[in-house]
């Protein structure tokens, strides 16, 4: 059995959380290792406008995410991502009422990893993020090469949210194949604190194959109830919770050549209902990534949404960077949101964000 540090775990399982560095911490026998993203953002938007805010166009914002990890031997070692933000900061957000600050745990978990010659596996236990989808694994600001989230992500009125889920999952690899199995505590639809009523147990799970060194394809699901008692879209006289499931599927695509690096993904959501008919929804994006040189980057993303409910809605995004040094990235993006229903013509929203990493790290052999 070979030594299972965490760059061989982040090769094997495709899992940026673990990505860290190659350092002594993670080297060694044991050790402590800490990443942190520090964003500041300022925003101009004609969304912030209108009721329910009715305030001004413009708008700062920060978000940190702290990346703690706990080696304990070759095997077992603790993980988490520990996310603070101000209100509004993610886009979804401009339109809704209120301002303050949060902090909440993305992930948390206790991890047993193998890893051969032949493969790998990861098995987790604790806060996870969704299994489903691709975008999950690189929601830091230092991956998203633009600063909005892809269509069918979000927070807490999205079909899946970058927020954790109770649960357990096991990660394996082997050869050009990887998969994932989660069972979770709730739907990536509404996550549900291991403290909150109306929780019902859920699956999650994904597979994907390198076709080649830099072109993998993958398909992923989801099913279990999605719905509690509390919940904005939880209507009078429906059937109990428990018995209104949701289901998903997702394709994704990863290419990359060079310089250039492109992402796809495309998914269906079904919403069961019985007083109203079931909720369904189409989603998906294409992304692009260039680099034209050691410091400097574009990209763009065109999205898309259809909905049973209302209707179908369109984005392009686009992003300029620069990387000041290897801690920062400064980026600039404009935002444009149509829709086929509503008086509304359009959103339009210009953006800058600032970001700052920091990396420390101590181990024993």
């Amino acid at each position: 059995m070979r030594r299972a540090t965490l760059g061989a775990l982040c090769v094997g399982l495709m899992c940026p959380l673990l990505c860290l560095r190659a350092t002594r911490a993670q080297e060694a026998s044991s050790g402590f290792d800490l990443r942190a993203t520090l964003t500041g953002q300022s925003v101009v938007s004609n969304e912030l406008m209108p009721a329910p805010r009715s305030g001004s166009p413009v708008i700062a914002g920060f978000r940190s995410v702290l990346y703690p990890t706990l080696k304990f031997n070759d095997n077992w070692f603790a993980t988490s991502a520990l996310q603070f933000t101000t209100r509004p900061y993610y886009y979804e957000e401009f339109s809704t009422l209120g301002y303050g600050a949060k902090g909440v745990v993305l992930q948390a978990n206790l991890d047993y990893s193998r890893v051969s010659a032949k493969g790998s596996m990861l098995i987790r236990v604790g806060e996870l993020s969704t299994a489903f989808g691709a975008f999950v694994l690189r929601y830091d600001d230092t991956a998203n090469p633009l600063i909005d989230l892809p269509s069918g992500y979000g927070y807490y009125y999205s079909p899946v949210s970058v927020l954790g889920v109770a649960g357990g999952q096991i990660d394996a690899a082997r050869g050009k194949w990887d998969a994932r199995l989660q069972f979770a505590n709730s739907s990536p639809a509404n996550p549900r604190s291991i403290f909150a009523k109306d929780q019902y147990g859920n699956w999650a799970g994904g597979a994907g194959y390198t076709i080649r060194q830099g072109f993998r394809v993958g398909v992923s699901g989801y099913r279990g109830p999605y719905l509690d008692r509390t919940n904005r879209y939880f209507y009078p006289g429906e059937e109990d919770p428990s018995k209104l499931p949701a289901h998903a599927l997702g394709l994704d695509a990863n290419w990359a050549r060079g310089y250039s690096n492109a992402q796809v993904e495309l998914q269906k959501f079904v919403m069961a209902y019985t007083v109203i008919p079931n909720f369904r929804e189409s989603a998906g994006y294409a992304e692009l990534k260039q680099v034209l040189s050691p410091r400097w980057f574009v990209a763009a993303r065109y999205n898309f949404t259809t909905t049973s409910a209302t209707g179908r809605s369109q984005t392009i995004e686009t992003a300029v960077s620069f990387r000041p040094d290897r801690f920062q990235l400064v980026k600039v993006g404009y935002e444009y949101e149509r829709y086929s229903i509503g008086s509304n013509p359009g959103d339009k929203t210009l953006a800058v964000q600032v970001v700052t990493t920091f990396h420390q790290s101590a181990g024993r052999e």
